[in-house]
């Protein structure tokens, strides 16, 4: 039961009863209503944007989680298109070079995509550009990887044709690597040891112990095999067919001679250092349609990937002089 209120009337100096009528009451019981929805309504804004519930935090997790899986899978596709690309170089501009084939053109490499709506399936989600930028770069990988799986087959194919010509072409060493000094100098501009100048070096040098075997890099002819030019003393040329030939010099002495026909791997000569040399070492040379080429693509039989990339890093420094 409610309470009753008086209040003082001045006039008569007596207590009166207070009346409340009912819109008052109805009023007064709004008023309280009102008062109440709103903060409750302020109470729920601060708990929806400052307290998150548990499913709230249990998808913050979750989102946590797939950005860290998405870092790793964008580092393994960057892994893996490092990979192909070194694989697409190596197809045209050895392999292929090798079978005189022409290089798969680059339109085709890039494995384009026809049509808008190839990925419009995913769109309208929160993340839609991202899911359709992460799925067309890997459709895009896979493609390339088709490609060139493809290209692989085509070079098999070429090779098991062509295996006079796989035993003609240099494919080693002029040197056992484990007869080697130092890291050789390579093809390119380098400075001269007696002149001292920048000179482009049309081969590699291979720094060994005086007297060290020497050995054909590829079947062929002996071409010449005489100390008339002065610059490589004691040299042998080997005519190998298809366009290839290469070039030994500085020899101690030689162990062929002119018209002779050699085996990849056969000795044919010594390291010296006859002609315009400072040191005990073989210059060598890959001719390929007349045209000096870098010998660093044609060690394939004799070199790991592991140990190719390592001679490639140290043959290229241009700051090495030649021997």
């Amino acid at each position: 039961m409610s309470k009753v209120k008086y209040k003082f009337n001045t006039k008569s100096l007596t207590y009166e009863k207070v009346k409340v009528t009912f819109k008052q009451r109805l009023l007064q019981v709004l008023s309280y209503l009102g008062i109440g929805l709103v903060f409750a309504v302020v109470t729920m804004l601060i708990a929806y944007r400052f307290i998150d519930s548990p499913k709230e935090k249990q998808l913050r997790r979750e989102n946590e989680v797939m950005k860290l899986q998405y870092d790793l899978v964008m580092k393994k596709l960057d892994q893996v298109q490092l990979v192909l690309n070194d694989m697409q170089d190596r197809d045209d501009n050895i392999y292929r070079v090798i079978f005189e084939a022409e290089p798969i053109p680059s339109a085709v490499r890039q494995a384009g995509f026809g049509g808008s709506d190839r990925y419009k399936d995913l769109e309208g989600y929160d993340n839609s550009e991202l899911m359709q930028t992460t799925t067309e770069r890997l459709d895009r990988i896979t493609k390339q990887l088709y490609i060139q799986s493809k290209s692989f087959d085509e070079v098999v194919k070429m090779a098991k044709g062509k295996e006079k010509l796989i035993a003609s072409i240099p494919a080693i060493m002029p040197l056992n690597n484990k007869n080697l000094k130092h890291a050789p100098s390579g093809y390119g501009w380098r400075t001269h040891p007696i002149y001292k100048t920048q000179e482009f070096h049309p081969g590699m040098d291979f720094t060994a112990e005086q007297g060290t075997p020497i050995y054909a890099t590829g079947d062929g002819i002996v071409e010449v095999a005489d100390a008339s030019a002065q610059g490589y003393g004691n040299h042998v040329v080997i005519n190998h067919g298809y366009g290839y030939k290469t070039l030994y010099g500085h020899m101690s002495r030689m162990a062929t001679k002119s018209g002779a026909k050699v085996k990849r791997g056969d000795l044919i000569g010594y390291v010296g250092s006859t002609g315009l040399s400072t040191g005990p070492h073989v210059h060598y040379e890959v001719i390929k349609n007349g045209e000096k080429v870098n010998p660093i693509n044609f060690y394939y039989n004799d070199l790991s990937p592991e140990e190719y990339q390592i001679m490639l890093e140290l043959s290229s420094k241009s700051t090495q002089s030649f021997d």
